[in-house]
């Protein structure tokens, strides 16, 4: 058998191939839905800082995975070879905010569904989880979190201090404590009875207390 044979093979010709019209529209509506994709994740986006690369790529990961489930359900061989070759991929890139997961997955998800001809449901499932997002990720605490770095010199100190933040506190609870020689490290998760905070001055100053250091805190502690 020659290469000439090769390409005169009958189940090659025989290869389906995607008309220009499916191509268009299949790019087109994953790049609207990238978008939409892109402008929720823009608007909900609560992390310490805001990467516009990755609000990027949601975008161009909705146009790959259209166009390689669009190749996909066209060629059965084309499919078995497709599996093999992203089975070797490896992703290493850490993902910072867990919400973000479900970005990826939603980019993913809507790209494979547009491209297998349900378009109905790529954009209803699009809006619906645009809009559970928008309802849940920009919902917030009535009164914002805080913690207490408190140091004191003995645990009477401490009893005092601690007493003085349940006046001026809705919630308390300690989160860390770390106990040396001569000096005892509390940290308190609060939710403040009022936006003042002027009593951490007068916490700092009671006999014995060290220190007192208030942090605004967003719900994720690793100490």
């Amino acid at each position: 058998m020659t290469f000439s044979d090769i390409f005169k093979s009958s189940f090659l010709e025989n290869v389906t191939s995607v008309s220009v019209l499916d191509m268009v529209l299949c790019m087109a509506l994953a790049f609207a839905l990238g978008l939409f994709i892109y402008l929720i994740y823009k608007k909900t986006y609560a992390g310490v800082m805001y990467s516009a690369s990755f609000g990027v790529t949601l975008v161009a990961l909705t146009m790959i995975t259209a166009f390689v489930i669009l190749a996909v359900t066209s060629n059965v061989v084309l499919s078995l070879g497709m599996v093999g070759a992203l089975s070797i991929v490896r992703f290493r890139t850490a993902i910072k905010e867990p919400l973000d997961i479900a970005f990826l997955f939603w980019a993913i998800a809507a790209g494979i569904v547009l491209a297998a001809g349900m378009i109905p449901l790529a954009v209803f499932g699009s809006v619906l989880i645009g809009i559970i997002i928008l309802i849940f990720a920009n919902r917030k605490e009535s009164t914002n979190p805080y913690i207490v770095v408190l140091r004191c010199e003995d645990h009477q100190s401490e009893a005092e201090a601690e007493s003085f933040l349940r006046d001026y506190t809705k919630k308390l609870s300690v989160k860390s404590k770390t106990a040396r020689r001569g000096e005892v490290e509390v940290n308190y998760e609060v939710r403040l009875a009022s936006e003042n905070t002027d009593f951490i001055n007068s916490l700092s100053e009671i006999p014995g207390v060290s220190s007192a250091v208030l942090v605004s805190f967003n719900g994720e502690y690793t100490g």
